[in-house]
């Protein structure tokens, strides 16, 4: 006999929803931050590495954090507006609220990187850890998300096709 819940049965998105997520501009713009994020994660990580493990280049490192941060801050952002596109609230909408009660989080550990960096109340390792820490954050929130969009090609995956993202 299955036991599901109504909640896990219950489809992210209404018919409605899903017209509005295929029309919008920004689940366009989602799909090219989401990269462009991810890219300036590696190239941080790198540089990171590269300073704790030689001790060069603490400042190639800092600001390749200090851009993955706006580069959230911006997907974030974005990501509220097509929140309230589709789902009418800009976050904690029942479909991703606990993708988005983990993105603050994510935002307040990179938000706390900027404060100490800025402030100088931390350098060097100290520092560099605390970026890993806001980066495994990002992760776990990442693997969230890429879980969903998993969720919603199997949903529905003939709407895809239909606004062009790969199925």
């Amino acid at each position: 006999m299955d036991q599901r819940t109504s909640e896990q049965v219950r489809a992210l998105y209404t018919p409605e929803q899903r017209r509005r997520r295929d029309a919008t501009k920004w689940t366009l713009v989602q799909g090219i931050l989401a990269p462009v994020q991810f890219f300036v994660f590696i190239v941080s990580v790198i540089l990171i590495a590269r300073y704790l493990t030689t001790g060069n280049g603490l400042w190639a490192a800092d600001v390749s954090v200090v851009i993955k941060t706006f580069t959230l801050y911006t997907i974030m952002i974005t990501g509220a507006i097509w929140e309230k596109v589709v789902f009418g609230q800009y976050l904690f909408a029942k479909s991703f609220f606990w993708e988005d009660v983990f993105s603050m989080a994510v935002l307040s550990l990179h938000t706390a990187y900027l404060v100490v960096s800025f402030s100088g109340l931390m350098s060097g390792n100290a520092l560099m850890f605390l970026a890993l820490a806001a980066y495994v954050t990002y992760i776990i929130n990442a693997g969230q998300f890429i879980w969903k969009l998993r969720m919603a090609r199997l949903e529905a995956p003939e709407t895809f096709s239909n606004a062009g993202v790969p199925g």
